[in-house]
């Protein structure tokens, strides 16, 4: 393969070069397989194209290098000619310029020599001029017209040329007054301020003296970042001036006021609102708070100072023009900022818990199962397993009360009055709905799906556990509500709708949580009986050996007694206030009526009678912990009812007669005593015929 330069240009492939010079090598490619392959030839092929190639490449390098001598020749040779048109280009401007001077002589000659004349003109004809204006200024002061131009009706035309020349004179010493009193205000001469204002006070430039005045006292007066402050040490400093300069100080201080709120502090306003009004509702909202309670701040500086009669009006307006279009809005951006927020942070919440929301309520054989699961002991398939998680967080809490916190105090700074109740009570909705009915609500639904049936074995009460973090979740809600809400309403028909509200939810859950605090208690119960059912044998109360009975009472109470401690104190740390007694007064009737109806079911030999009293003993030890009087009664009573399964039959009907006993029903008393294995032996049913 003949090698020429033309083979190395773009693209060029290494590669695929190599490759189709091994091809075109006889015994170099793949044809004719491995027999035919013929690596020395290939190699020599190789050698021999190298050798080739560095040729090539000298010969390349010798031309490059004759191009690069031959660059740089004609490079010397252009930059010469550059020279020689620079010198020529210099040459040919300095005689320009020469040109230039002269022909600028010549003029300025001209234009002295015409200056000159004019000067000679001009002043005789000013000096004319003057001469009739003074004349007719005099006229004019002496209230007198006798020059013919003002009494002959074909002369309007000069008499109104006149007039407008005196005008022109007016307005040109008032111009000169007015730069006079911004000279001294420049040097701070306080006295020659009074002077010039005394008399621009009968000119109609009175006004833009003020405007001029307010105006030069600005510059520099905002040096910092905080232009409210900034405005209250100018106000300050102004007040003390125009006292001194000005006749009617009152009238320049609210001017001036009136300036710096339409000029500056609308514009500060302005941009700080717009930049964040659609970007980011949350700053918008807290640049709103703060800039509305610092111009109100402001405001009220600003009353110490004389602003005419009804100054509290006049500022009001002020603010007003400033805000008005950022309040009309501001409470429906409010609910839209907090309406996302709070399903934001809730979103947030359950996303870190990895749960996905179960809809609460769709009408599907799944939720209608689950109600009446709810609602009844009716074993409608395995409860939802929530591992222990009470889905309430105290964080998401404070969050969203922390949130609505700033919302209330926005709406009663940013609010009108007449509106301050409606708005309020919205806010006060949206947290209804996004703490109690999204959270607490959803958390007691999820609870009470996750009671097992009062039948399960070895069940978790994780329900407990959600009352306890739900009213502790409701106390801080209330505090809330008595704290940031009821001073907003407090003295409006808004009050009747937030109280009602308050209390339909507190109902709501008041029911969920009885519902489910009763479904728990008889869990409790139902794992109770199954202790007894499993534990507690016949035998227990009629042993084989009455001579040698060791233990104090039986294995079967040993466990409920546990058991039930355990459960006490779960109530005692999930409830608080007369809550507890509520409960354990209900867990103890039910704990005492199972162990009545469970020393039912056995007969009882004379030792086994002695050890059922013995399990009462310790039930009744048990049922101190509720320290509810009505349980420890309770079984003080049951105590008695066992002593007649031991009393001997002659001493039964005292017993029965006895304080604790004698106001029972005498059907009760005689069935425990049917209880023992003597009953028909002893004949002690004679005793209750």
């Amino acid at each position: 393969m003949a090698t020429t330069a033309q083979l190395f240009e773009e693209p060029f492939d290494a590669d695929e070069y190599i490759e189709r010079l091994a091809w075109r090598t006889p015994g170099g490619g793949s044809k004719g397989g491995a027999e035919a392959f013929d690596p020395k030839r290939l190699l020599e092929e190789f050698k021999n194209h190298i050798e080739e190639l560095k040729q090539l490449d000298e010969k390349i390098q010798r031309r490059v290098e004759k191009l690069e001598h031959q660059c740089h020749r004609e490079a010397k040779e252009f930059a010469h000619k550059v020279q020689d048109l620079q010198r020529s280009n210099q040459v040919a401007f300095q005689h320009f310029q020469e040109l230039d001077e002269h022909i600028s002589y010549v003029a300025t000659k001209v234009c002295h020599l015409g200056d000159q004349l004019e000067g000679v003109n001009t002043p005789r004809q000013r000096a004319v001029e003057a001469q009739r204006l003074m004349t007719y200024f005099n006229e004019f002061l002496d209230g007198d017209l006798r020059s013919d131009v003002f009494n002959n009706p074909d002369k309007i035309k000069e008499a109104a040329d006149i007039i407008q020349k005196l005008h022109l004179i007016y307005h040109d010493l008032e111009r000169q007054l007015i730069q006079e009193f911004t000279a001294a205000q420049r040097r701070g001469e306080i006295g020659r301020m009074r002077e010039v204002a005394a008399v621009l006070l009968h000119f109609k430039g009175y006004a833009h003296c003020v405007d001029v005045y307010i105006k030069q006292c600005q510059e520099g007066a905002y040096m910092r970042n905080d232009v409210f402050e900034d405005t209250a040490v100018l106000c300050q400093r102004v007040n003390k001036q125009v006292g001194e300069v000005f006749s009617s100080p009152e009238t320049v201080m609210a001017k001036l006021i009136q300036n710096i709120f339409e000029n500056k502090l609308q514009a500060h306003v302005k941009g700080k609102l717009d930049e964040t009004r659609h970007s980011d509702v949350e700053q918008y909202l807290k640049n709103l708070y703060d800039l509305y309670t610092k111009t109100t701040a402001l405001a009220t500086k600003l009353t110490e100072f004389n602003l005419g009669s009804d100054k509290h009006t006049f500022l009001s307006k002020l603010i007003k023009s400033i805000f008005s279009t950022y309040l009309e809005s501001y409470i429906d951006m409010e609910r839209e900022y907090l309406r996302n927020r709070g399903a934001m942070i809730l979103q947030r919440y359950y996303d870190s818990k990895n749960h996905q929301k179960r809809p609460i309520g769709t009408g599907s054989i799944q939720e209608l199962k689950e109600r009446i699961r709810q609602r009844t002991n009716l074993p409608l398939g395995p409860s939802i397993d929530t591992h222990g998680e009470t889905f309430l967080s105290p964080e998401l809490v404070v969050n969203l009360l922390q949130e609505t916190r700033h919302a209330f105090e926005r709406c009663h700074k940013l609010s009108d009055p007449s509106d301050l109740p409606k708005n309020a009570f919205s806010i006060f909705l949206l947290l209804v709905e996004h703490l109690c009915v999204d959270h607490i609500d959803y958390a007691l639904e999820i609870g009470l799906s996750a009671i097992p049936s009062a039948d399960a074995k070895n069940a978790n009460l994780y329900f407990l556990d959600v009352v306890q973090q739900a009213n502790s979740i409701f106390h801080l809600f209330d505090k809330q509500f008595n704290d940031q809400l009821m001073p907003l309403i407090s003295s409006s028909p808004k009050l009747a709708e937030c109280l009602h509200k308050k209390k339909e939810v507190i109902e709501q859950m008041e029911v969920k949580l009885d519902t489910g605090i009763d479904r728990t208690l008889n869990c409790m119960v139902g794992q109770m009986k199954h202790i007894l059912a499993t534990e507690q044998k016949k035998t227990d109360f009629r042993p084989e050996d009455e001579n040698n009975v060791m233990i104090q009472y039986t294995t079967a109470c040993s466990k409920v007694c546990a058991y039930v401690s355990r459960q006490v104190e779960h109530v005692r740390k999930s409830m608080d206030g007369k809550n507890v007694d509520t409960v354990l007064t209900e867990l103890g009737v039910r704990f005492h009526r199972l162990i009545h109806e469970h020393l039912q079911q056995y007969s009882y030999s004379s030792m086994g009678g002695m050890l059922a009293i013995c399990d009462v003993a310790e039930y009744r030890r048990c049922a101190k912990d509720f320290r509810v009087p009505l349980v420890l009664q309770l079984f003080d009573t049951l105590h008695a009812l066992c002593n007649l399964l031991v009393v001997a039959p002659d001493n039964l009907k005292q017993v029965c007669s006895g304080e604790q006993l004698t106001n029972l029903d005498r059907n009760l008393l005689h069935a425990f005593v049917q209880l023992r294995v003597d009953y028909r032996s002893a004949r002690l049913g004679r005793h209750f015929s």
